[in-house]
């Protein structure tokens, strides 16, 4: 199964991977691969970067997810979302509550 990987600036550490299941075939024509997502979900995403394309056939293992989770979400909904660790996203939420508390006396 190949798919693509995508990065969003808004979302540290977050990545998207999208199935490509017809990959080399279907790349004569531009597509929003991105499509597959959730209307919702892909609109509070922002805008994406591409970060590699990926043969998860010939991949053993991945960094920070189990790769038959994976391979299992791409086969069934066509996407499969990795979040951040948890310590990111802890940093993330105090941050962002730090900001909102500053703004109350701007």
């Amino acid at each position: 199964m190949h798919c693509d990987i995508y990065k969003f600036p808004k979302h540290d550490d977050m990545y998207v991977y999208i199935a490509r299941p017809d990959y080399p075939d279907d790349t004569e024509d531009i597509k929003d691969w991105l499509g597959v997502l959730p209307k919702d979900f892909r609109a509070g995403l922002g805008v994406s970067k591409f970060v590699m394309h990926l043969d998860l056939t010939e991949t053993t293992k991945l960094a920070r997810v189990d790769k038959e989770e994976v391979l299992a979400k791409l086969q069934s909904q066509g996407y499969f979302v990795q979040m951040p660790p948890q310590d990111v996203m802890r940093r993330q939420a105090e941050l962002r509550a730090r900001e909102a508390q500053d703004n109350i006396y701007d």
